[in-house]
């Protein structure tokens, strides 16, 4: 099963959380990226690109990229101006892009809307880019994150998160297992049975009484929770 299939029944947060559990970086652009249309989810390899200014450098990421990319744009998360539009997003979707995840503005929100290719940025402002700079190659920066074409880019409605790409399988495994056992604690829920009593809540307190430096998440670990990884 690919990665896009097994992908619809995560969700970005699953993710993060195997991430941690596999002891990586999680790696999520700033908590104000949204998707331009609420719901959306969006899954592909980063194609990086830095903006300066013109539209060139879109033009020449999507020249190298491979059907199935997510355009990662870099524009420093400036909230002054927009970087991508309406053409740059209907040019990404004939290059067989996947989306379009923006470190700051767009525009042209309603046509970006029927275009109907994923989108998330941080907010949208009807100024285009109010200067030009120079080139700067190098992959993208994303908050705080340099994101290049060896990470997977993940996006729903808790926002994005980006893997490398050689871990994917793995994360995805961990995430899987994660989902399961939530939803096996979710049902016990429903069914009357408190969740702190699936993860013997009463018995981590008495430890913790004895070992002052026992956390819950080592104890969660020891009896099979997963409720914070």
């Amino acid at each position: 099963m690919d990665l896009s299939t097994r992908f619809e029944t995560l969700t970005t947060a699953h993710l993060a959380d195997a991430c941690l559990r596999a002891g990586l970086p999680v790696r999520c652009a700033p908590a104000a990226t949204r998707a331009v249309v609420p719901g959306t989810r969006l899954l592909g390899p980063a194609v990086p690109a830095r903006h300066v200014g013109s539209v060139d450098v879109f033009l020449e990421a999507f020249e190298q990229a491979t059907a199935g990319g997510v355009l990662v744009v870099d524009n420093g998360g400036r909230l002054d101006e927009s970087c991508v539009g309406d053409l740059v997003v209907l040019e990404a979707r004939a290059a067989g892009l996947a989306g379009v995840v923006i470190w700051g503005l767009h525009r042209d929100t309603a046509d970006i809307r029927a275009i109907g290719l994923p989108v998330f940025s941080l907010g949208s402002i009807p100024t285009g880019p109010l200067s030009l700079g120079p080139r700067v190659d190098g992959g993208a920066i994303v908050g705080t994150w340099r994101i290049g074409p060896a990470d997977l880019v993940a996006g729903d409605d808790d926002g994005v998160v980006f893997l490398p790409r050689d871990r994917a399988d793995e994360l995805f495994t961990l995430a899987e297992g994660i989902r399961d056992t939530e939803r096996r604690q979710a049902e016990r829920i429903r069914a009357g049975e408190p969740l702190r009593e699936q993860v013997r809540f009463s018995e981590f307190l008495a430890a913790r009484e004895a070992d002052p430096a026992l956390t819950f998440r080592a104890h969660l670990r020891a009896v099979g929770g997963a409720i914070e990884e």
